[in-house]
């Protein structure tokens, strides 16, 4: 099945939802719960053969230090998105993203939020970890970008949240600092995006674990978690 056929299935499904939800409709029927399996099992379907396909990528020179690809985990399905930069030593071991402490931090910020893990889906920027964890290079983005955008024309989420700097700027294709970019919504195509700080950050800076609940207070609201 080819991406534009699962990216259209997905919207056109997806509106459908939104729209009977707007309505204020509750329970669906079955053939409706049938369509939204479906699409679910297509996106899932469409997500591993994309994660196939770059396994084992040369695009860049990344690929000559890592473990494995780490191409993203969740809910083919979900509402909500989280991109963080680049696997760091314990997700290049894992293969999955944000599985140190920074990930128990996000994990316990999703749960707050009155979702489990599971229920959204975690990726990053860069899919193989740069040594040293530093920050990935100009080549680096561009040979990702493609994998990135196609990973999300799978997804097609209602909402996505970009944790840190980088991410935020690398997504919106923007040199605006995190501090100016977070407490708002952007866009990426007709997707709201909301940057945020990293959770690696907030382990550092604690105080600003306030700012950052303010952000997923919003995200809350677009998607009716409040």
């Amino acid at each position: 099945m080819s991406g534009e056929t699962v990216a259209t299935v997905v919207r056109a499904v997806r509106q459908y939802l939104h729209y009977m939800q707007q309505l204020g409709v509750e329970e669906l029927p079955l053939h409706v719960s049938m369509e939204a399996a479906a699409w679910s099992s297509r996106s899932q379907i469409a997500l591993q053969q994309l994660e196939d396909s770059v396994r084992d990528c040369t695009r860049c020179a990344l690929h000559r230090g890592r473990t494995q690809v780490v191409f993203g985990a969740g809910d083919p399905a979900a509402d909500l998105v989280f991109i963080g930069e680049a696997p760091g030593e314990a997700e290049d071991r894992q293969g999955e993203p944000f599985v140190g402490p920074s990930g128990q931090l996000l994990t316990r910020i999703i749960e707050a939020m009155g979702l489990r893990r599971e229920q959204v889906y975690i990726l990053n920027i860069v899919k193989c970890r740069p040594l040293k964890n530093r920050d990935p290079n100009p080549d680096e983005l561009a040979a990702c970008r493609p994998i990135l955008q196609a990973q999300l024309d799978c997804l097609q989420p209602r909402v996505i949240c970009t944790l840190g700097k980088f991410a935020s700027q690398a997504l919106l294709q923007t040199g605006e600092s995190i501090s100016r970019l977070r407490g708002r919504f952007h866009t990426l195509g007709e997707i709201p995006v909301m940057p945020t700080y990293h959770p690696a950050y907030l382990l550092r800076n604690p105080h600003e674990k306030r700012v950052v609940w303010q952000d997923m207070q919003a995200i809350q609201k677009v998607l009716n978690l409040r």
